[in-house]
C-alpha cells in the first residue's frame, strides 16, 4: 500500500485538533482502508518527556472489553462455554450470593454470559465510584474480584437482567472471572494466548499485568484524569483488568481489527451473533458483545456515519466503517476526550466521506 507524502486533510484536521488543547500531551490516530490505498499513523501532542510518536504503545481503556467479548466468543466455539449459560455455572457460591437482588428479589441466579457481554445484566457499575477512591488515595488497591463484591455490598442493581441495557464495569470483571474459572489461567495469559500471540501483536500486553513478547522502541504513552498520570498507580490495573486494561500500538490494534473483520478469530456467524443480540444503549447507539454500533437518528446522526467498534474513557476508539471500508483507531489519552473523540471521529468519516 503506497504512503503518500502529501499532507492528507485527516492528518491537518487532527494536528489542528490536538494543538488545540494544550492538556493533551500525547494523541494517536490511524485510518486504515485498502479500498482507498489509504494508511496514516500519526502522533502528536505537547509530549512527555519525548515527542509522542506513532509506534507507542497506547493504553486502550474500555477498547479492552471488545478482546474481552472475541475471548468468550473464541470459548464458546470451542464449546467451553455458551453465551446462553448463567454465570452461576462458572462462578462460585459466594460471589453468587446475593450478587444481584433488585426490589427484594434475587435475579442472581438469572444472569447469563450474554447479559455480561451486551450490558443487560442490571448489575452496578464499580468502576468510578472505586476509581474516585483511588484518586483520594493513590496507594488504594482491589483485586478484580474485590471490585465485584464492593459492588454487591455498596451499590443496587438498576434492572431485572435481560431487561434493560446499563454500562458498566462488573460485567466484565465477571467476564474475565468465568475466563480465568474455565481455563486455569490468569486472564492476560488468555489474552495472549488466544489474540495477541496468533495475530504477532508482538508489542502489545495489560497494563500492569503483563509484558509484550518485544519491547517497544518506545514507551508506554501515559494517560491522564486532570493532571494526574495514571499507567503507575497500581490500584489500576484491578480495576480495569478485563474492562480493558489492552495496551498496544496503533498498528497491533489495526492487526486485531483486521483479523476480527475477516473472520480470522472466530467465524462470520457467531461474529453476527455479537452484532445482532444488542440492547439499546444511548440514544443512536446500540450495544453487542463488546461492541458499539452506531444507529442513525434522523437530522441529527446521519447514516453516513454507521459504523461499529469500541470506546474508552481516555477518549480511545477503535472503529470500523463498512461502506467505507475503512478502520478509525486513536486515542486522546485524556478523560476530557471520552465524548469529544467520538465527534472527532465522525469529522474524520465526513473527510473520507466527500
Amino acid at each position: 500500500m503506497e504512503h503518500s507524502t502529501e499532507i492528507s486533510p485527516v492528518e491537518t484536521l487532527f494536528r489542528d485538533q490536538v494543538r488545540k488543547d494544550k492538556k493533551l500531551k500525547n494523541a494517536y490516530l490511524l485510518v486504515h482502508s485498502e479500498k482507498r490505498g489509504l494508511h496514516l499513523n500519526l502522533a502528536d501532542g505537547t509530549g512527555e518527556n519525548a515527542a509522542p510518536n506513532p509506534q507507542q504503545p497506547v493504553y486502550m481503556a474500555s477498547v479492552g472489553k471488545l478482546y474481552t467479548s472475541v475471548i468468550l466468543a473464541i470459548l464458546h466455539e470451542k464449546g467451553i462455554i455458551s453465551f446462553g449459560d448463567p454465570v452461576g455455572n462458572y462462578l462460585d457460591s459466594d460471589l453468587m450470593d446475593k450478587l444481584h437482588v433488585y426490589k427484594g428479589k434475587d435475579y442472581s441466579g438469572e444472569i447469563q454470559i450474554r447479559h455480561l457481554l451486551n450490558q443487560t445484566s442490571g448489575l452496578p457499575d464499580n468502576f468510578y465510584p472505586l476509581f474516585d477512591k483511588l484518586l483520594a488515595d493513590p496507594d488504594f488497591e482491589i483485586t478484580p474480584r474485590q471490585a465485584v463484591e464492593w459492588a454487591k455490598f455498596n451499590l443496587k442493581p438498576q434492572a431485572v437482567p435481560g431487561k434493560k441495557s446499563f454500562y458498566t464495569d462488573t460485567n466484565y470483571h465477571l467476564l474475565g472471572l468465568i475466563v480465568e474459572k474455565v481455563s486455569g489461567e490468569p486472564f492476560h495469559a488468555v489474552l495472549s494466548r488466544l489474540i495477541f500471540d496468533p495475530l504477532h501483536m508482538r508489542q502489545s500486553y495489560m497494563l500492569q499485568y503483563s509484558k509484550p513478547y518485544q519491547e517497544p522502541d518506545y514507551k508506554e504513552a501515559g494517560f491522564y484524569f486532570n493532571q494526574t498520570r495514571l499507567n503507575e498507580l497500581k490500584g489500576f490495573a484491578g480495576l480495569d483488568y478485563s474492562g480493558g486494561g489492552v495496551v498496544a500500538p496503533m498498528e497491533d490494534s489495526l492487526k486485531f481489527m483486521k483479523a476480527l473483520t475477516n473472520y480470522r478469530l472466530i467465524s462470520e456467524d457467531t461474529f453476527e451473533q455479537m452484532l445482532s443480540d444488542k440492547a439499546p444503549l444511548y440514544p443512536g447507539w446500540h450495544y453487542g458483545y463488546g461492541i458499539w454500533q452506531v444507529r442513525p437518528l434522523p437530522i441529527l446522526l446521519p447514516a453516513k456515519y454507521e459504523s461499529w467498534g469500541v470506546l474508552g474513557a481516555t477518549g480511545a476508539f477503535m472503529f470500523y466503517h463498512p461502506k467505507l471500508e475503512t478502520y478509525f483507531i486513536g486515542s486522546f489519552n485524556h478523560q476530557t476526550w471520552q465524548r469529544k473523540c467520538v465527534r472527532f471521529m465522525f469529522r474524520v468519516m465526513n473527510k473520507l466521506s466527500n
